[in-house]
């Protein structure tokens, strides 16, 4: 895909010349400093607003500082300041305010986006970080702009495309990737014996427990030992923050019931795991050193992914993906929410209907399910496959 961020090209644009979208750059000088995220502009107190007669806002107390950077989860914060710097960025380059941006800013840098290829979502996510650094200033959004309301519809419609889901891992080939999970740790030093393997154990933990609790990345992350209480049936998980519980406001929970086989047994699975670790409290998934012991803090939800992706290498499973990722990158493919995708699409073909896999699942809306089954259940009761072609 073409460079979404270009560099000025050979013959620069000079100031009043036009840029797409109809807007003439303003002179500025070449080496105006870029403007920082709004949220970081009030937290570190400085001026609140662009030009010669911006306010100083008060210093910011640190009890304001803890509530104003939990008003967004902090993935989404950072996924703000990144499309920020880019939006800031490209505008520095065509010379135009960044804050408050023109409409014909907005407009211009949708359409520079979608004649580069970007995909639909990633300009929406752009959209979704200008209005809240705008909203965050006390600026008016220019994304509510009709010029912009226009350009944008009109992408939509011209590039929208289907998201790629995360290919499902289920049985057997989950069964397979745990299976390739390491078992014992063998080292060179004269006279350590063998040990339990812990990134093995912490491994097969996170596969398991993640496709039976049906977990986002971010919730394997956040999950603490505390989060797990015993019952009679095997283990509850409250899940404090979701992507549909933002606030807290009440602990979702979900079951991990026993299994008969130990092997495939995620209350067993994750026991074997927790003890070995020596891992009472704090987080429950954590990074495993080269000298096979447990770190304190969590894994990541970037470290989560990777653990997901290199377990189904290890076992050698292809994905069906592979060719489309190497030529559209991360898109598709097996994924930390292949896990997530394989539980549903596991359930449906064992029967459960889509009101006991949304009770586990936690989604709000039926049709989010189907979206995960939708490709898998096309082949069932078709007329297509009756030919005899």
């Amino acid at each position: 895909m073409p460079d979404l961020h270009p560099e000025p090209g050979d013959t620069p644009r000079r100031p009043g010349q036009p840029i797409p979208g109809g807007l003439r750059a303003a002179p500025r000088h070449p080496h105006a400093d870029r403007p920082a995220h709004p949220i970081d502009v009030v937290l570190a107190g400085e001026p609140g607003s662009a030009g010669p007669s911006a306010v100083t806002r008060p210093p910011v107390s640190a009890a304001e500082t803890r509530y104003i950077t939990a008003a967004r989860a902090a993935n989404t914060l950072r996924g703000y300041r990144s499309d920020w710097n880019e939006f800031a960025a490209w505008c520095d380059r065509e010379r135009v305010d960044a804050l408050p941006a023109a409409a014909a800013t907005i407009s211009g840098y949708l359409t520079m986006l979608a004649g580069a290829g970007a995909r639909v979502g990633t300009m929406s996510r752009r959209l979704s970080a200008i209005r809240f650094a705008h909203r965050t200033a006390d600026r008016p959004d220019p994304t509510e702009n009709a010029r912009v309301l226009a350009v944008w519809e009109g992408i939509r419609r011209t590039h929208a495309a289907p998201p790629d889901q995360a290919t499902p891992l289920m049985p057997p080939e989950l069964w397979d990737v745990l299976d390739a999970c390491a078992t014992t740790r063998v080292w060179k030093t004269p006279g350590r014996a063998p040990e339990p393997d812990l990134g093995g154990a912490r491994d097969r933990a996170l596969l398991l427990v993640g496709f039976v609790a049906a977990l986002r990345r971010s919730e394997i992350s956040a999950l603490d030992a505390t989060d797990i209480r015993d019952h009679a049936n095997g283990l509850v998980l409250s899940i404090r923050r979701s992507k549909t519980n933002q606030t807290g406001a009440q602990d979702e929970l979900v079951v991990l019931p026993r299994s008969a086989n130990p092997r495939r047994c995620p209350v067993t699975v994750l026991r074997r795991w927790t003890q070995a670790a020596g891992i009472t409290d704090g987080p429950l998934f954590r990074p495993v050193n080269k000298g096979n012991r447990p770190l304190a803090r969590r894994l990541s939800t970037g470290a989560v992914n990777d653990i997901v992706q290199t377990a189904v290498r290890r076992a050698g499973i292809q994905d069906p993906d592979q060719d489309h990722q190497s030529e559209a990158g991360d898109r598709g493919g097996y994924s930390a929410h292949s896990l997530r995708a394989g539980f549903v699409t596991y359930a449906h073909t064992r029967g459960a209907s889509d009101r006991a896999i949304a009770h586990q699942t936690r989604h709000r809306s039926l049709s989010s399910v189907g979206t995960y089954v939708r490709i898998h259940t096309a082949w069932e009761d078709n007329a297509a496959t009756q030919l005899g072609l």
